[in-house]
């Protein structure tokens, strides 16, 4: 298998129990709160789309989160490199209409064939030498722009719910002040509080039972491999894996892209068959589990993805119910927590954006690119406002001679 330098991907630090830390174990929740809720709604709807019945669809919910949280777990723990796997919510998006019509045996054979074109990706080595090109300024300027909209969406989210969101920023700023690794939970517990004192959470809909995992035996066919296999096999690529890649370089973080490519590939292959449409790794909420708010020490931060793959396994027992319970929080909460968890990954991707003046430009151009929203093909913004960027990079810097000292 082709990949990176080994000790890349391995952490020096020796792993032991001392790693852990309140601000690692906050900030994978975090990370939870903010991939789960706008994602499982959205296959919640595909599964109605589809036609598919309440167990199936907590199958597919339920495989997705125990792949997702046992493969990122595992590989953060054996590594000490905070590597989250995720699941393809623009995969998720385009499902919702792409799967009318498909019989679901097809489907799942398209989603086995997307897995089966990761793992190639990862095997003959197609992806270090893309993210090895990637100059860190272009890559941190993605990570703003990515998250950029997370920021804004705590001011967005005052006008719905002023005491709501301006509660939970007061409580934010007061633990910045005096216990600044505390401030994500002090702002989780004041929105919780303050949600239920306004009568905003409701909670009689959600029922709670177990997960039944269903198998579905893939049938193979060309009609759902062009219109699903190939097509979640490239939104995931371009809008999740090479973008998470970039996040955790900009991060400072140097794993082998092609394994770790290759493992979201066989994990998939392995869930596919209990739904599963797709596992990558994760981008937004990778900011979250490897920034500084997780842990001032880099070797340390790994406590934050371990600690959200462990609560997507145990998610995985009752899904299909946590993803009703996810549909009643308000989602000004919701906005509020993301935004505020990711003020310092937005304030490191911008640093370290401008801190070429060579590069700038095109630093920029990813910026405004990736911050737009755009999508073309159904591929999202973070993947047009990289090649944007790499293409201004390109442009400019051609045959240019370096400045003299």
């Amino acid at each position: 298998m082709s990949g990176g330098d080994p000790a890349a991907f391995t952490s020096d630090h020796r792993r032991s129990a001392s790693d852990f830390s309140v601000s690692a174990l906050v900030a994978g929740l975090v990370a939870v709160l903010v991939s789960f809720g706008g994602t499982a709604v959205l296959m919640v709807q595909a599964g109605h789309a589809a036609g598919l019945d309440a167990a199936h669809i907590g199958s597919w919910l339920g495989s997705i989160c125990l792949a997702l949280g046992a493969g990122g777990a595992l590989v953060s723990l054996r590594t000490g490199v905070p590597v989250v796997f995720a699941w393809s919510t623009p995969g998720a998006a385009l499902l919702v209409t792409a799967l009318i019509g498909v019989p679901f045996d097809q489907a799942v054979a398209a989603f086995v064939l997307a897995a089966l074109l990761t793992i190639a990706c990862g095997v003959f080595g197609w992806i270090d030498p893309i993210v090895r090109r990637i100059p860190a300024e272009i890559a941190g300027a993605m990570l703003a722009g990515v998250l950029l909209n997370f920021g804004l969406g705590v001011f967005r989210s005052i006008g719905a719910q002023p005491v709501l969101v301006l509660g939970m920023c007061v409580a934010y700023l007061l633990c910045k002040r005096w216990v600044p690794r505390y401030a994500v939970l002090a702002v989780l517990a004041a929105g919780m509080v303050l949600a239920a004192a306004l009568g905003l959470l409701d909670l009689r809909g959600v029922q709670w039972g177990f997960t039944e995992f269903v198998w579905t035996t893939p049938h193979f066919t060309w009609q759902a491999a062009i219109s699903l296999g190939i097509p979640i096999f490239v939104v995931a690529m371009a809008s999740q894996n090479l973008p998470g890649l970039a996040i955790l370089q900009a991060a400072g973080y140097r794993p082998p892209a092609s394994r770790l490519i290759t493992l979201t590939g066989v994990v998939g292959v392995l869930a596919a068959p209990f739904g599963a449409h797709s596992i990558t790794l994760g981008a937004i909420i990778a900011a979250i589990c490897a920034g500084p708010e997780a842990h001032p020490d880099p070797a340390r931060r790994y406590v934050a993805a371990a600690t959200y793959g462990i609560v997507y396994v145990l998610l995985s027992v009752v899904a299909g119910a946590v993803a009703v319970f996810f549909q009643a929080l308000p989602a000004p909460l919701i906005a509020t927590l993301a935004g505020l968890a990711l003020l310092a990954p937005i304030m490191g991707g911008m640093t370290n954006a401008m801190a070429n003046a060579e590069r700038r430009e095109a630093a920029l151009v990813t910026l405004l690119a990736t911050a737009s929203g755009m999508s073309f093909f159904g591929i999202g913004s973070a993947f047009w406002g990289l090649l944007a960027g790499l293409t201004v990079h390109a442009v400019v810097t051609w045959r240019r001679r370096p400045a003299s000292a």
